[in-house]
């Protein structure tokens, strides 16, 4: 089989939480997130995504936390940076700042709320494109974005050079199967629960929100794969399973990862408004899930 295009992100891409302390951008806490990820062995961090609360930084914010990333990455590890907006002209601005903050890609959203038309996807891609010299992954996510961008949409933005890959949100395996086999896109799992599913049809990683805190074990899931042993690849993924599904199930996404790496003493687990803490009796559900899996809560 040929080489697909954005196997420089093949593995684990840890969608990087955003640490916040009284209302503002930890950043020493940032910084050492991005340690411990290239400690861990995780190939890529994904700043400023969903999990990274984006919607919530204001533009500065936005281009400082990329910034930080990169700097503190220094080369040790990849940063496919969150540059996506339902403003085309924007998402151009944030994707031509991150390539300024030396990213090594850029992670964008479909345009969300406004709703284009398929062929106002591929302008929008496009546009971006052809503004930035900089590998782009496409990120489809239609549960938060309102549509979806369609296989044939996907596979037509796979024919411009610098689209290499696509995140797929969409929990459809017919979907990530039509864009395996209509381009060579590197296919990136957005849900960590259907992370091997993905790598059986051809899938080359994830995007992950339980990498935040179980990285090795996720690149393990991924290796055991790739290596032909299936039976530890299974066995991974079932063990990982009750703790994805509780960083998407018990609230939206981030606030059961920012509550986990609270439990843990790795964040203050402090979310942005409109996003409220996780209530007691799921924190309560959470830790007995951490304790379960043999990780060391407080």
């Amino acid at each position: 089989m040929a080489a697909r295009k954005g196997e420089m992100f093949a593995g684990l891409t840890v969608a990087l939480v955003t640490p916040f302390r009284d209302g503002e951008i930890d950043e020493a806490a940032l910084r050492r997130l991005v340690d411990y990820h290239v400690e861990a062995g995780t190939e890529c961090v994904s700043p400023c995504g969903t999990t990274g609360e984006s919607p919530t930084l204001t533009h500065d914010e936005h281009d400082r936390v990329i910034g930080i990333v990169c700097e503190q990455a220094a080369g040790r590890i990849k940063v496919m940076a969150g540059t996506g907006s339902n403003s085309t002209r924007e998402a151009v601005r944030l994707t031509r700042r991150a390539q300024e903050s030396g990213a090594d890609g850029s992670l964008l959203v479909a345009p969300y709320y406004n709703k284009p038309m398929q062929e106002g996807f591929y302008e929008h891609f496009k546009a971006i494109s052809e503004a930035a010299d900089l590998p782009l992954v496409l990120y489809n996510i239609p549960g938060r974005t309102a549509k979806n961008m369609e296989p044939d949409t996907i596979c037509r933005l796979g024919e411009l050079s610098n689209i290499v890959a696509v995140k797929e949100s969409t929990g459809s395996m017919d979907q990530a199967s039509q864009i395996l086999s209509g381009s060579d896109l590197t296919v990136l799992s957005g849900d960590d629960s259907l992370t091997l599913p993905l790598l059986a049809l051809g899938g080359s990683g994830v995007v992950s929100v339980a990498g935040n805190i179980v990285p090795q074990d996720v690149r393990r899931l991924i290796l055991a794969w790739k290596e032909g042993n299936i039976p530890d690849a299974q066995k991974w993924h079932h063990k990982l399973f009750p703790l994805c599904r509780d960083m998407l199930g018990l609230a939206t996404n981030p606030i059961p990862i920012k509550a986990a790496m609270s439990l843990l003493g790795r964040d203050t687990g402090e979310v942005r408004s409109p996003l409220t803490p996780l209530p007691d009796a799921d924190r309560a559900k959470l830790k007995a899930t951490l304790d379960a899996y043999g990780l060391k809560t407080s």
